[in-house]
């Protein structure tokens, strides 16, 4: 169980390292975050069918 745990947090913490190392702030993150939005929802209306499917 240990092993488990020592795992998901390690897990955590990689999860989290790139956004730690790519901005200094609060707002930064922010900035960030707001990026990657955009970023989806570009691709979401990119990929979007032209007329609705039945």
């Amino acid at each position: 169980m240990k092993t488990i745990r020592m795992a998901a947090a390690l897990a955590g913490l990689l999860a989290i390292a790139p956004m730690l190392a790519a901005c200094h702030t609060t707002a930064g993150v922010g900035q960030d975050l707001s990026q990657g939005g955009h970023a989806l929802t570009n691709s979401a209306n990119a990929n979007a069918p032209t007329t609705p499917s039945q």
